[in-house]
């Protein structure tokens, strides 16, 4: 990300699995992993993050990448996140909520494609 931000320019911002209530639920190798890696310039917009899966999970062609969807309004994000999940048929589920970088939320769709979903943070 750092090599993108130096190409295309914009504010990057990381956050480390470490830095988020989510590190208890991983080994403390894990914990320098990137859970949110964000780009954002006037002419693009990427997120990305480390490889997460717990021991059970092999990375295999089609569970190394993700589809973000990001959106400054809750209720957008809410409509399309109940839209394309798969009911449920769904163990990798994590329903939207609050975290140190925003609104996040996840799951897998019936074809196998992790949705990683992604917003503003809530108002105090």
């Amino acid at each position: 990300m750092r090599f993108y931000q130096r190409c295309l320019g914009g504010e990057l911002t990381i956050t480390s699995l470490g830095d988020t209530p989510m590190k208890d639920q991983f080994p403390e190798p894990k914990h320098e992993r990137v859970i949110n890696a964000h780009l954002k310039s006037e002419a693009v917009e990427i997120s990305a993050s480390d490889w997460m899966a717990s021991p059970s999970y092999e990375p295999v062609q089609g569970n190394m990448s993700a589809i973000f969807l990001t959106s400054d309004s809750h209720e957008q994000l809410r409509a399309a996140f109940d839209r394309l999940r798969d009911g449920e048929n769904n163990a990798r589920l994590q329903d939207l909520h609050e975290m140190p970088f925003g609104v996040y939320g996840q799951f897998y769709d019936r074809y196998g494609v992790q949705w990683i979903f992604r917003g503003k943070a809530a108002r105090p």
